[in-house]
This record gives structure tokens, sequence and C-alpha cells, in this order.
């Protein structure tokens, strides 16, 4: 294999990106960012889902929420949880309160998806399709995380890009070097943890 070979294939793996099919539910894993919770509700209003379950306490390496990461003039509340941060989002961009679920435990992304099964099965819901809004270069591990807890789930993958990194840039900065070859590390990492 050659280095360009490897590059190809690694980004071939690390960025997921589907068209959005209508799904039983639209999932956002827990983060500081408005944008994916922003690209959820606008889902939402074209009738992708009926409910939305934003997910997240806070990173388990912070121990607090971090705050809001971008558009803090648009976002400028107080938010103890990412949940709490994520639901706002969601209803200034014209999510109805009801039809926002509440996940408020995860410290990491796998918790997101665990205990994001624990409120669906809870709500009756039986997720056969299901939407992801996360960060491009985060989509493939949650989506192998979310794959592994609901393993009957059809997904589609719909990312923003809030850092601006991108399947076609991520190799002309350092950020987004950086941030794509974490990405291998950490799945390898968590999924030997996750198959032992």
């Amino acid at each position: 294999m050659t280095y360009q070979e490897f590059l190809k294939q690694t980004e071939e793996f690390i960025f997921v990106e589907d068209q959005p099919e209508k799904a039983d539910i639209i999932f956002v894993p827990g983060n500081g960012y408005p944008q994916m919770a922003e690209k959820a509700a606008e889902l939402y209003r074209k009738g992708y889902g009926r409910y939305i379950l934003p997910s997240g306490k806070y990173s388990i390496t912070m121990g607090a929420f971090s705050g809001v990461l971008s558009e803090k003039e648009k976002y400028s509340g107080q938010y103890q949880t990412e949940w709490e941060f994520l639901r706002h989002v969601l209803i200034e961009n014209g999510v109805a309160p009801k039809d926002i679920l509440r996940e408020e435990r995860a410290t990491y992304t796998y918790e997101n998806a665990l205990f994001s099964k624990k409120v669906t099965d809870e709500a009756g819901i039986l997720v056969t399709k299901a939407i992801l809004c996360c960060k491009s270069y985060h989509s493939r591990r949650v989506l192998m995380y979310y794959q592994h807890v609901y393993p009957e789930t059809e997904f589609f993958v719909c990312p923003s890009f809030p850092d601006g990194i991108r399947k076609d840039n991520w190799k002309q900065s350092e950020e987004g070097v950086d941030a794509v070859t974490g990405e291998l590390t950490r799945i390898i990492r968590q999924f030997s943890l996750l198959m032992k």
C-alpha cells in the first residue's frame, strides 16, 4: 500500500456522510457545539424525524460542561449539561419541546449510545431507522457505537463541520491531521476494550 492509498483509505473510513431518510429518531451525541443540534433541528423541520434525543452530561475528562464552543453570542445561557445546552439550541431552531427526549448522564461517546438506548426503550420507541448528527470526523466512531447498541437499526449520518474539518481538506492543516489521526487512535483503543 502506498502512502497516498493509506491517506485515501483513512479519510474514507473516518468521514461518514449519508443522505438523510425519514427516521424514527434523530440522535445528537453530547458536545458544546451548536451546529449538530442546528442540523438536527433542520432535519426535524423537514420531516425527517419525529423525535430528537440529545445526549450528554459533560465530558468525563473535564468533569463539568466545558461551555459553548461556538456561536456564543447566539447561545449565551448558563448550561450545566450538554443535554441542557443542546435542548436550548433545538428549541431556538424550531423543535417542539415535547419532541425532545432527555438523556443527561452520558460522559463519553459509548455512554451516549448506551444511555440513549435506555431512553428509547423506556419511551417504547422502536428505532428501525435513525439519523446521527455529529461532528464530521467523529462520524465513524459515533456510528460504530450506536450500531453496537442498536444492531437492528439502519443509520444515516448527517455530520456538521463546526471547525471546518472536512474529508476534502483535513490534510491541509495541523488541526485537521491531529483530529483525524486522533480519531483513528481512539477507535483502535476504545473498540479493543469493548471487544474484550
